[in-house]
Parts: structure tokens; sequence; C-alpha cells
């Protein structure tokens, strides 16, 4: 026999080569297992009664610690999402979703958000609110050399305007500003994400493309005044965002 050969036909090469699928073949299986964690079993759309898990199966529950206390299970039972209001377009399975009424406030598309925990985001050392306003964030400011942004007018995609900005809302744990706070003119106030929002600094102007003037005061509001949850902020993102598509029925056509 060859240096190295074990019997007349196999060596350690290719021992080794066997060692290695039979490794690989375990690692796919254990991935695919551990990625249906979150969002398994699929609901069938034939069907309430029919829940799609494919192979491998949904793994047992395993507990994760959570930063600031308490623990998660994961798989685990998940509450059922509020409805949105939509129809399928076509009878297959899997047709798209035409939003029924206002597709603003269809949850579908651009506009869907996730439920996700109904509590602030939280930062890591402090465990305190993430997101809050500068009139919490005391210790936070506008740039002194840039232009002030209270007191600016925001407008729509139209031209008109839809209320003025009262105050700012930071990130403390990134010092960066998340959402303008906008007072309008129908009299209560929303959040608007920043990076929708383009500033004017020599007209004094926020102009939001993405929606219409009138649309702002369809927006969701806050639960409490000097406080975001991350439901809350899903849903506000989701919900200026969703304006590009939907904001005018111009908007839904294809381009040619």
């Amino acid at each position: 026999m060859q240096t190295g050969a074990i019997t007349t036909y196999i060596d350690v090469g290719q021992v080794a080569l066997y060692v290695f699928w039979v490794f690989f073949a375990f690692l796919i299986f254990y991935l695919r297992r551990e990625d249906k964690r979150e969002g398994y079993p699929l609901v069938s759309e034939r069907s309430d009664f029919i829940r799609v898990q494919g192979f491998p199966g949904i793994p047992k529950p395993k507990k994760f610690l959570l930063p600031h206390g308490g623990v998660v299970y994961a798989p685990r039972d998940e509450t059922a999402q509020p409805g949105f209001d939509a129809m399928p377009m076509a009878t297959f399975p899997g047709a798209p979703l035409a939003p029924i009424g206002n597709p603003l406030l269809a949850r579908v598309g651009p506009g869907a958000s996730a439920l996700r925990a109904d509590t602030p985001d939280l930062t890591n050392d402090t465990a305190i609110p993430r997101v809050v306003p500068l009139r919490v964030a005391t210790d936070h400011y506008p740039d002194p050399e840039g232009p002030d942004p209270i007191g600016m007018e925001v407008v729509g995609a139209d031209g008109l305007v839809a209320g003025v900005v009262a105050e700012l809302w930071v990130d403390i744990a990134e010092t960066m500003v998340r959402y303008l706070e906008v007072t309008l003119t129908a009299g209560h106030s929303v959040l608007v994400p920043l990076p929708l929002a383009k500033i004017n600094s020599t007209t004094r102007r926020f102009t939001v493309v993405t929606l219409m003037a009138a649309q702002f005061a369809e927006a969701p509001v806050l639960a409490s005044p000097d406080q975001v949850t991350l439901r809350e902020e899903d849903r506000i993102q989701a919900f200026f965002a969703s304006g590009q598509l939907f904001a005018t029925p111009e908007r839904s056509e294809p381009l040619l």
C-alpha cells in the first residue's frame, strides 16, 4: 500500500473529504433550522388550518437574556398582527395586495410595519429612552453655526404649508436628529422622519415630497408627548415612506 493509505483503496485524504461532506451537510441542516426561530410556522393563504414549516422543522424554544433584564423565548407564540385593508389582485397564492380605501393607512406595501414592542428603544449603557425631544435631552442643542430648524415651516409635495417645526427629537446614543415635531395647521403635532425632509435655509422651509400637506393630519400620533415607542416609530416611518407610492394615484402607475 502507498504511504498514508488505510487500505488499498482508502487513504487519509479520502476520509478527510468524507468527514468534510458530513460536517457541511450538518452545518446546512443546523443553520436552516436556526433561521426558523422567528416567523415560523408560516400561515397558508389557502387555509387557516395549514401551518407551513418545511424541512427541517422548527427547533425547540431557546431562552435569550435581554440586555436590560427579562427573557424572551424563540420560537414562541406570536400575537396576531392587526389586520390590513387590502385584497389580492389575483387568485393565485402570493398575489400582490391592492390597498382598500386610504392606501396610506392600509398597512401594505411601503406602508407595512411590524408589531414591535410598544416600549421605547433604550440605550445600551444607561437603559434610558434613546430617542427623545430636546425638552427632555436638555444637554443637546442645534448647531449654533447652522440654521435653527425650530419655527421653520414644513410644506408637502404640493407646496402647501402643513405645519411648523416645534421641536427636534434626537437620538442621544448617536447624537443626531431623528424626527421633526411638527405642529400642524389642524392643531395637533406629529413626528416627521428627518431623512424625508429637505431643508432650504434661504426660505426657512422643510419640504417633504412624499406627502401632500393635507395628508400630514392622518399621520400616527404619539400616546405620550415626550416618548416614542418602537412600534410607533415603525408606523410613523411606514406612513411617511408610503406616500412615495400612495400619496397620489399617479404615483402608483408605471413610468412607461
